[in-house]
């Protein structure tokens, strides 16, 4: 199964993100290592969402995620939430 951490970015993300995103990178790239990330990133134009894609069978990866990840702790992340994604076509299928 998979599952989308949304999250909901304030208004001057780009520039606020800078201090932690190696360890905000970081803590996505032992995730993919441990096979819970399918794949992330942000939207673009404007930078206002950013959203991961989780692979296994209930949300606590996604969960665990959000609450360790330091955009969340330092306010850079408004919201953040986790939906089920039913895949119908796709490599991922």
């Amino acid at each position: 199964m998979y599952f989308i951490l949304f999250y909901d970015l304030v208004d001057d993300y780009l520039e606020r993100r800078t201090p932690f995103r190696e360890e905000h990178l970081k803590l996505a790239r032992d995730a993919v290592a441990r096979g819970e990330i399918f794949a992330g990133g942000a939207l673009a134009d404007p930078a206002d969402t950013d959203l991961i894609v989780f692979k296994g069978e209930d949300t606590s990866a996604a969960e665990r995620f959000a609450k360790a990840d330091p955009y969340v702790h330092h306010g850079i992340v408004k919201k953040w939430t986790v939906r089920k994604w039913n895949v119908v076509v796709g490599t991922a299928v």
